[in-house]
Protein backbone atom coordinates (compact mmCIF):
# COMPACT_ATOMS: atom_id res chain seq x y z
CA UNK A 1 0.00 0.00 0.00
CA UNK A 2 1.37 3.40 -0.96
CA UNK A 3 1.89 6.27 1.49
CA UNK A 4 -0.85 8.18 -0.31
CA UNK A 5 -3.34 5.33 0.25
CA UNK A 6 -2.47 5.19 3.95
CA UNK A 7 -2.90 8.96 4.24
CA UNK A 8 -6.33 8.85 2.58
CA UNK A 9 -7.44 6.06 4.92
CA UNK A 10 -6.31 8.05 7.98
CA UNK A 11 -8.08 11.20 6.80
CA UNK A 12 -11.30 9.25 6.31
CA UNK A 13 -11.00 7.61 9.74
CA UNK A 14 -10.30 10.93 11.45
CA UNK A 15 -13.35 12.47 9.81
CA UNK A 16 -15.51 9.81 11.45
CA UNK A 17 -14.29 10.59 14.97
CA UNK A 18 -16.51 12.89 17.05
CA UNK A 19 -15.12 16.39 17.38
CA UNK A 20 -12.69 16.10 14.47
CA UNK A 21 -13.45 18.24 11.43
CA UNK A 22 -11.84 17.40 8.14
CA UNK A 23 -10.05 20.01 6.05
CA UNK A 24 -12.22 22.60 4.36
CA UNK A 25 -15.05 22.39 6.88
CA UNK A 26 -14.25 25.43 8.98
CA UNK A 27 -17.26 27.56 9.78
CA UNK A 28 -19.70 24.69 10.29
CA UNK A 29 -22.16 24.70 13.19
CA UNK A 30 -20.17 21.82 14.69
CA UNK A 31 -17.98 19.22 13.06
CA UNK A 32 -19.91 16.98 10.66
CA UNK A 33 -20.63 13.46 11.89
CA UNK A 34 -19.56 11.91 8.58
CA UNK A 35 -17.56 12.84 5.53
CA UNK A 36 -19.52 13.78 2.42
CA UNK A 37 -19.91 10.89 -0.02
CA UNK A 38 -22.18 11.71 -2.97
CA UNK A 39 -25.12 9.40 -3.63
CA UNK A 40 -24.93 7.78 -7.05
CA UNK A 41 -27.64 8.90 -9.47
CA UNK A 42 -29.07 5.39 -9.82
CA UNK A 43 -29.27 5.02 -6.04
CA UNK A 44 -30.93 8.44 -5.60
CA UNK A 45 -33.49 7.53 -8.28
CA UNK A 46 -34.05 4.14 -6.61
CA UNK A 47 -34.56 5.74 -3.21
CA UNK A 48 -37.17 8.17 -4.53
CA UNK A 49 -38.93 5.43 -6.48
CA UNK A 50 -38.95 3.04 -3.49
CA UNK A 51 -40.49 5.82 -1.37
CA UNK A 52 -43.15 6.33 -4.05
CA UNK A 53 -42.43 10.05 -4.39
CA UNK A 54 -45.04 12.07 -6.32
CA UNK A 55 -45.69 15.73 -7.09
CA UNK A 56 -47.67 15.93 -3.84
CA UNK A 57 -44.66 15.11 -1.65
CA UNK A 58 -42.24 17.24 0.32
CA UNK A 59 -38.92 15.41 0.39
CA UNK A 60 -36.46 16.25 3.18
CA UNK A 61 -32.87 15.03 2.76
CA UNK A 62 -31.14 15.07 6.15
CA UNK A 63 -27.44 15.47 5.42
CA UNK A 64 -28.17 16.63 1.88
CA UNK A 65 -24.61 17.30 0.71
CA UNK A 66 -24.65 18.50 -2.90
CA UNK A 67 -28.48 18.49 -3.02
CA UNK A 68 -28.74 15.71 -5.58
CA UNK A 69 -31.69 13.90 -4.00
CA UNK A 70 -34.02 16.88 -3.49
CA UNK A 71 -33.08 18.28 -6.89
CA UNK A 72 -33.90 14.92 -8.49
CA UNK A 73 -37.18 14.76 -6.52
CA UNK A 74 -38.16 18.12 -8.04
CA UNK A 75 -36.93 17.40 -11.58
CA UNK A 76 -38.09 13.82 -12.10
CA UNK A 77 -40.98 13.46 -9.65
CA UNK A 78 -42.37 17.03 -9.45
CA UNK A 79 -42.01 17.10 -5.65
CA UNK A 80 -40.87 19.95 -3.47
CA UNK A 81 -37.69 19.39 -1.49
CA UNK A 82 -35.73 20.60 1.51
CA UNK A 83 -32.10 19.69 2.06
CA UNK A 84 -30.39 20.12 5.41
CA UNK A 85 -26.62 20.05 5.83
CA UNK A 86 -24.25 21.22 8.55
CA UNK A 87 -21.50 22.22 6.13
CA UNK A 88 -21.84 25.68 4.54
CA UNK A 89 -19.76 24.60 1.53
CA UNK A 90 -22.25 21.80 0.78
CA UNK A 91 -25.15 24.26 1.08
CA UNK A 92 -23.41 26.65 -1.33
CA UNK A 93 -22.82 23.76 -3.76
CA UNK A 94 -26.42 22.52 -3.43
CA UNK A 95 -27.83 25.99 -4.14
CA UNK A 96 -25.61 26.30 -7.22
CA UNK A 97 -26.75 22.83 -8.38
CA UNK A 98 -30.41 23.76 -7.87
CA UNK A 99 -29.93 26.95 -9.87
CA UNK A 100 -28.23 25.01 -12.69
CA UNK A 101 -31.12 22.49 -12.65
CA UNK A 102 -33.68 25.33 -12.71
CA UNK A 103 -35.53 24.05 -9.62
CA UNK A 104 -34.92 26.88 -7.13
CA UNK A 105 -38.68 27.48 -7.01
CA UNK A 106 -39.22 23.94 -5.63
CA UNK A 107 -36.17 23.26 -3.44
CA UNK A 108 -34.67 24.91 -0.38
CA UNK A 109 -31.41 24.21 1.39
CA UNK A 110 -30.94 24.90 5.09
CA UNK A 111 -27.64 25.21 6.91
CA UNK A 112 -28.43 23.30 10.08
CA UNK A 113 -27.83 20.38 12.39
CA UNK A 114 -30.22 17.47 11.79
CA UNK A 115 -30.15 16.72 15.54
CA UNK A 116 -31.15 20.26 16.55
CA UNK A 117 -34.75 20.19 17.83
CA UNK A 118 -35.22 23.78 16.59
CA UNK A 119 -34.93 22.45 13.03
CA UNK A 120 -38.48 21.50 12.07
CA UNK A 121 -38.92 18.40 9.88
CA UNK A 122 -42.65 17.80 10.40
CA UNK A 123 -43.57 19.12 6.92
CA UNK A 124 -41.85 16.14 5.30
CA UNK A 125 -43.86 13.40 3.65
CA UNK A 126 -40.62 11.63 2.64
CA UNK A 127 -37.25 11.72 4.44
CA UNK A 128 -34.06 10.48 2.79
CA UNK A 129 -30.86 9.55 4.62
CA UNK A 130 -27.31 8.49 3.78
CA UNK A 131 -25.86 8.34 7.29
CA UNK A 132 -24.03 5.72 9.33
CA UNK A 133 -26.13 3.14 11.24
CA UNK A 134 -25.36 4.78 14.61
CA UNK A 135 -26.63 8.13 13.28
CA UNK A 136 -29.77 6.54 11.82
CA UNK A 137 -30.46 4.95 15.22
CA UNK A 138 -29.83 8.27 16.99
CA UNK A 139 -32.23 10.02 14.59
CA UNK A 140 -34.92 7.30 14.78
CA UNK A 141 -36.74 8.60 17.91
CA UNK A 142 -36.95 12.06 16.37
CA UNK A 143 -38.33 10.69 13.11
CA UNK A 144 -40.98 8.65 14.92
CA UNK A 145 -41.96 11.53 17.22
CA UNK A 146 -42.02 14.44 14.75
CA UNK A 147 -43.10 12.98 11.42
CA UNK A 148 -46.76 12.36 10.63
CA UNK A 149 -47.99 8.77 10.38
CA UNK A 150 -47.57 7.56 6.80
CA UNK A 151 -44.39 9.56 6.18
CA UNK A 152 -41.87 7.41 4.33
CA UNK A 153 -38.22 7.21 5.36
CA UNK A 154 -35.66 5.81 2.94
CA UNK A 155 -31.97 5.22 3.61
CA UNK A 156 -29.01 4.52 1.36
CA UNK A 157 -26.86 1.61 2.58
CA UNK A 158 -27.71 1.66 6.30
CA UNK A 159 -30.64 0.40 8.34
CA UNK A 160 -32.12 1.57 11.66
CA UNK A 161 -30.96 -1.40 13.72
CA UNK A 162 -32.96 -4.31 15.08
CA UNK A 163 -35.54 -2.20 16.92
CA UNK A 164 -37.00 -0.84 13.65
CA UNK A 165 -36.61 -3.33 10.81
CA UNK A 166 -37.15 -2.03 7.29
CA UNK A 167 -40.48 -2.77 5.62
CA UNK A 168 -38.78 -3.13 2.25
CA UNK A 169 -35.26 -3.32 0.93
CA UNK A 170 -34.05 -3.07 -2.62
CA UNK A 171 -30.70 -3.66 -4.24
CA UNK A 172 -29.40 -0.96 -6.61
CA UNK A 173 -26.09 -2.17 -7.99
CA UNK A 174 -23.92 -2.84 -4.95
CA UNK A 175 -26.06 -0.62 -2.67
CA UNK A 176 -29.01 -1.64 -0.51
CA UNK A 177 -31.76 0.89 0.10
CA UNK A 178 -34.18 0.60 3.01
CA UNK A 179 -37.76 1.84 3.44
CA UNK A 180 -39.84 2.48 6.58
CA UNK A 181 -43.21 4.14 7.11
CA UNK A 182 -43.96 6.16 10.24
CA UNK A 183 -46.60 4.13 12.10
CA UNK A 184 -49.90 5.43 13.44
CA UNK A 185 -49.67 6.62 17.03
Amino acid sequence: MSCRSVAVIWICLLALLPGVASAGQAGTLRPPDVIFVPTQDTVAQGMLALAGVTKNDVVYDLGSGDGKIVIMAAQKFGARGVGVDINPERIKEANANAKAANVTDRVTFILGDIFDPALKISDASVVTLYLLPSLNEKLMPRLKAELRPGTRVVSNSFDMGPSWPAEKTQQVGTYTIYLWTIPAR
